[in-house]
């Protein structure tokens, strides 16, 4: 068992040395609250289970292209691309079968998520809940849908296509309205408290891409 001290980033140079036991304490480390962001997605437990599979081979096979620092948003981004991997597998199987939607999400959950490794231990110092969540609460389920995806997963506007079961372009759609609704929403909140919303905190390594970015 590993020492106290022992944090993400030296476990990940120990599994890019070629050291199981340290890949070992990563999963115990990790593999819990990957595995419920998983399955808020995938209502599949097989799925789930294969897919967090997949990922800590990937961390096997890819560990030295780590950059430092705590390895949740890293592992989550591995995750969920690992995850699109098997909804597009699954639907080539199914041919026409639809891909099943992801429940969809409170605002307090898309903050949280919109933070690397905010799941894992630690969590982020700075979050503020007030504007941001409650704006996030103000739009529609099909809009947060896409910001998850988009923002908080970092994925393509392909992939997200293929996560959420819908077209490219309604994508794309979906980003430009929710960012927009989003700004409105915190303009009302700060004419309605009589200042300037509070912002999130983000920290500089977030993976996330821009709304609507492309494939």
């Amino acid at each position: 068992m590993g020492a106290p001290e022992e944090n993400d980033a030296a476990l990940l140079r120990a599994v890019a040395a070629g050291d199981q036991a340290a890949l070992a304490r990563l999963y115990d480390r990790h593999a819990g609250w990957l595995q419920v962001r998983l399955t808020r997605r995938c209502p599949d437990p097989e799925t789930v289970r294969e897919v967090l599979q997949d990922t800590f081979v990937t961390v096997w096979r890819s560990a030295g292209a780590h950059r430092g620092g705590e390895a949740g948003g890293w592992l989550w981004t591995i995750a969920a691309r690992r995850l699109v991997d098997a909804l597009r597998a699954r639907e080539r199987a199914e041919r026409y079968a639809p891909v099943p939607a992801p429940p969809a999400p409170s605002a307090e959950d898309c903050v949280l998520d919109g933070l690397d490794g905010l799941d894992g231990p630690g969590g982020v110092d700075g979050l503020e809940f007030g504007d941001v969540g409650t704006a996030l609460g103000r739009l529609g389920p099909e809009l947060r849908e896409v910001l998850r995806a988009t923002v908080v997963d970092g994925l393509t506007t392909r992939e997200a296509a293929t996560l959420l079961g819908i077209p490219e372009g309604t994508v794309k759609s979906r980003a430009l309205r929710a960012r927009r609704e989003l700004r409105t929403a915190l303009a009302r909140l700060a004419g309605e408290r009589g200042g300037p919303p509070r912002p999130l905190a983000t920290p500089p390594s977030s993976p996330r891409r821009p709304l609507g970015g492309t494939a």
